[in-house]
C-alpha cells in the first residue's frame, strides 16, 4: 500500500478520500447501509460545521456513546474535523460512570442513539455543563436540549463552514482522542493520545501486515475500547480499508463467512469458543470422518510443534499435511471466513497454547500481540510468518521495549500517549524522565527476542511459602481444559494453597446439561448439581496435571449465575475486577480455606 506522508489523521482522512471517493469505505453486512468515503467526507463535514455552531471550540471534547454502526465513524471524524476531541463511552456504564467520563473530559456536547438516551438523560441532572445531546436515528419526540444527527447535518450543510481551514488548523500534537481505561483498581484514567501518537502506531501495524486496497475489517468491539479505535478506524482512514460493521459482538463469527476479512482480532474467550465450536461439530460426523478428521488435525499439530521447535518436517508428514488442507482444512477456513486473512490476532490477556496450536494446524495462524490503551495498542506482536507460540512477538517497528530488574516491560516509542488526562502525579509516576513508560506487565525475553508476558506486576500470586505464581496462566490453563468453564478467579495471594471461583459458560452449559437430561439448565441451579460439580471437577483435575504443584488448584467453588462485562466482576473489556471479587465472594473464599 502506498505510504502515507500525513501527520494528522484529518490530512490522513483527506489523502485516503482522494484515492478512493468512489469507494465504499463504511457499511453493514449485506450491504443494507453503504457510505463511499466521498459521502463520509460530505456528511462529517456537514457534521463539523453543526457542531460548530453549537459551540464546539478547538480542543474541547465530545462524548460518544453508540454502538458499532457507520454513524459511529461519521460523527467521530465530524468531531475532528471540527477541531474537538472525540471520546467513546462503554454502552455498559452506569449513569455514575457516565456522569465521572463526562466531567472528567469536560464535554459539552454528547452523541448517543436512542437506546441509550434514558441513561444520558439520568446522568444529564448531574451535568449542568452538558448542554447539546445529539441522537442518531431518534425514535419520537426528543426532550429539549436534544436534537438529532438529521438536524445537525442539515444545519451543518447550510452553513458557511471553510473545511481547508478546519483542516489546517489541526495539529500533530493536539488530542485526537481519550481512552478511559476500565478501571480494575479505581476510577478510570483518561489517557491522552495524540494524532502523532496514533500514526506511529497504525504505521507500524501496517508495516508489519501490509495491507492491501481490498482489505477488510469488522467493527465488533466497544469503541471506547483502544483496539477497536485503532484496528477498525483508525488504520482503515489512514490506509483505506473497508469497514463493516457489527452491531452485536456476539454475532461476530456469523459475519466472518460474509465479510472474509483481511485482519480480525478477538481475546482468547472467542478463540476457545470458536475451537469448541468446530469440535463440536466435528463429534457430530460419523465415526469413520470423526477418525479421520482427528488423525488429520493431529498429524498437523505436530507438524506445527517440529516447525515451532526448528526441527524439520519429514517428506511423509507434510505431504499428509498437505493432503487433510486440500481435502478438509481449505473449506473450513472457508466456512469460518478466513479465507482471505493476512493477519489474525489474539491479545488482552493469556491464550492457551492448544488454542493457538489447534488453529495453526487447520491454518488460520493465529498470533498473540501486546499493547495497552497507553501505548495505542500496540507494542509487541508476532508478524506473519514469523509466529513464535507462547510469546506475544517481537517489539513493532518504532517500539524500543526493555525490562527493569524486577522484569516489568519498559516502552518507549511515539505512540506512547501525551499523558493522563488531569493527573499530572499519575503521568509522571508512569512515565519517567528518559521517556520510558512503565507498563505494570512483567515480562521476560527469549534467545530469539520475543517477548512473553507473565501478569500483571499487581496481580501476581505470592503464596504463603514466597512463591511467585501468574493467576492469569492458571486461570487460562483452568478454561482450556473445558468448555463448561466460562470465567475463571484463582486466589492464593498470602495463603497455603490456591482456590478457584468458577463460572459455568452461559452458551456451553445449557446444552452440556441438557446431552446430560437435567431439566433445569439455568446456571444458578447448574452451579449445585452434582454432575456439574463432577464435570468441572475433571477439568480442574485435567488443570492441575498441566500445572506445577504449586500453581494447582486444591479446592474450587462454582458461582451461581453468570459474570457479565461491565458488571461486578469484570470489567467492559471483560478483564477480571480482583479486588471487588475478592469482596463479593469473601464468605465463598473464605470457606475454601476453613
Amino acid at each position: 500500500m502506498a505510504v502515507q506522508t500525513a501527520t494528522t489523521f484529518a490530512e490522513a482522512f483527506m489523502t485516503t478520500v482522494d484515492r478512493r471517493a468512489e469507494d465504499v469505505a463504511l457499511r453493514t453486512k449485506d450491504d443494507e447501509v453503504t457510505i463511499t468515503w466521498g459521502q463520509w467526507r460530505d456528511r462529517s463535514a456537514a457534521i463539523a460545521a453543526g457542531l460548530q455552531q453549537l459551540g464546539l471550540e478547538h480542543g474541547q471534547c465530545v462524548g460518544i456513546l453508540l454502538g458499532n454502526r457507520p454513524e459511529f465513524h461519521l460523527v467521530d471524524i465530524g468531531v475532528l474535523i471540527a477541531g474537538g476531541t472525540p471520546f467513546s463511552i462503554y454502552q455498559t456504564s452506569s449513569p455514575e460512570q457516565l456522569q465521572y467520563l463526562v466531567s472528567d473530559a469536560d464535554a459539552r456536547i454528547l452523541i448517543t442513539e436512542p437506546m441509550f438516551l434514558p441513561l444520558v438523560q439520568g446522568a444529564r441532572e448531574e451535568l449542568p455543563n452538558l448542554e447539546h445531546v445529539v441522537v442518531v436515528d431518534p425514535e419520537g419526540e426528543l426532550p429539549d436540549g436534544c436534537l438529532s444527527l438529521a438536524d445537525l447535518e442539515e444545519r451543518g450543510a447550510g452553513a458557511d463552514f471553510d473545511l481547508q481551514a478546519a483542516l489546517d488548523a489541526i495539529e500533530p500534537e493536539d488530542i485526537l482522542t481519550l481512552i478511559y481505561t476500565s478501571g480494575t483498581t479505581g476510577p478510570p484514567k483518561g489517557v491522552q493520545l495524540s494524532h502523532r501518537n496514533l500514526l506511529a502506531a497504525v504505521d507500524a501495524i501496517e508495516a508489519m501486515v501490509q495491507f492491501d486496497d481490498d482489505s477488510r475489517v469488522i467493527s465488533w468491539l466497544p469503541s471506547a475500547h483502544i483496539a477497536e479505535r485503532a484496528a477498525h478506524h483508525y488504520l482503515p482512514i489512514r490506509y483505506g480499508i473497508q469497514v463493516t460493521s457489527c452491531p452485536d459482538p456476539k454475532q461476530v463469527v456469523s459475519y466472518l463467512p460474509a465479510v472474509q476479512p483481511t485482519w480480525f482480532f478477538a481475546v482468547p474467550r472467542v478463540w476457545e469458543k470458536l475451537k469448541a465450536g468446530l469440535e463440536a461439530m466435528l463429534a457430530a460426523q460419523p465415526e469413520e470422518k470423526q477418525q479421520a478428521m482427528k488423525a488429520a488435525i493431529e498429524a498437523s499439530t505436530q507438524k506445527v510443534r517440529l516447525e515451532q521447535a526448528g526441527e524439520p518436517v519429514p517428506d511423509e508428514l507434510a505431504a499428509a499435511v498437505a493432503k487433510a488442507d486440500e481435502q478438509a482444512f481449505a473449506g473450513i477456513r472457508q466456512m469460518l471466513g478466513f479465507s482471505s486473512i493476512k493477519a489474525v490476532n489474539v491479545g488482552a490477556a493469556p491464550t492457551p497454547v492448544e488454542v493457538i496450536e489447534f488453529f495453526h494446524a487447520i491454518g488460520v495462524p493465529v498470533a498473540e500481540i501486546w499493547g495497552m490503551s497507553e501505548t495505542c495498542g500496540a507494542g509487541a506482536a508476532n508478524r506473519p510468518g514469523r509466529i513464535k507460540i507462547g510469546t506475544v512477538g517481537e517489539p513493532a517497528p518504532g517500539f524500543e521495549i526493555k525490562l527493569a530488574e524486577d522484569g516489568e516491560v519498559l516502552v518507549r516509542a511515539d505512540a506512547v500517549m501525551t499523558g493522563y488526562r488531569n493527573l499530572p502525579d499519575k503521568t509522571a509516576e508512569t512515565i519517567d524522565v528518559d521517556g520510558w513508560l512503565h507498563t505494570g506487565d512483567i515480562g521476560e525475553f527469549d534467545e530469539d527476542g520475543y517477548l512473553k508476558i507473565v501478569d500483571r506486576k499487581k496481580e501476581l500470586i505470592i503464596n504463603a511459602a514466597g512463591k511467585n505464581m501468574s493467576p492469569s496462566f492458571i486461570e487460562a490453563t483452568l478454561k482450556s481444559s473445558s468448555p463448561l468453564i466460562g470465567q475463571a478467579c484463582v486466589i492464593g495471594d498470602a495463603r497455603s494453597y490456591n482456590t478457584a471461583l468458577i463460572v459455568l459458560d452461559a452458551d456451553f452449559a445449557p446444552m452440556w446439561a441438557q446431552q446430560q437430561g437435567i431439566e433445569d439448565a439455568s446456571l444458578e441451579s447448574l452451579a449445585r448439581d452434582d454432575r456439574a460439580r463432577a464435570a468441572v471437577q475433571e477439568a480442574v483435575d485435567a488443570a492441575n496435571a498441566k500445572l506445577s504443584r504449586v500453581e494447582q488448584i486444591k479446592k474450587f467453588t462454582i458461582v451461581e449465575g453468570d459474570w457479565l462485562p461491565g458488571g461486578d466482576e469484570l470489567t467492559p473489556t471483560m478483564k477480571l475486577k480482583r479486588k471487588p471479587i475478592g469482596a463479593k465472594y469473601d464468605d465463598a473464599i473464605s470457606a475454601m480455606y476453613a
